[in-house]
């Protein structure tokens, strides 16, 4: 992961850097092997970008970081969820535009 503005999630970190964070958390449950997931790649970087101080991004790689991917049903990737104050406000699941990821993140924050 290049972009410094998204952060990896793992089962050890998860519950500080997600669950306990007030602020609109977006994960993006992906594998290094699912090609539609390096192709949201850009997009969730981009979103990153845009939102840094606003709200945080990061990845969990369901290969290594099984129990997340577990705990929250993770059955198909890439799946999106936003986060806000310990819970899901919103859940995608396949490639999605920027616009509309971006459009959830502004509506978990208001």
């Amino acid at each position: 992961m290049a972009n410094a503005n998204v952060k990896e999630f793992t089962d050890a970190n998860f519950e500080a850097e997600v669950l306990s964070n007030a602020q609109p958390v977006l994960v993006d449950f992906w594998a290094e092997w699912c090609m539609p997931c390096r192709n949201l790649a850009p997009i969730v970087d981009s979103v990153a970008d845009e939102f840094a101080g606003k709200a945080k991004v990061g990845k969990v790689d369901i290969d290594s970081n099984r129990n997340v991917a577990m705990k929250f049903g993770i059955t198909a990737i890439p799946t999106l969820i936003i986060f806000k104050g310990g819970q899901v406000v919103k859940k995608f699941v396949g490639f999605k535009k920027k616009e509309e990821i971006a459009a959830a993140i502004t509506e978990a924050a208001a």
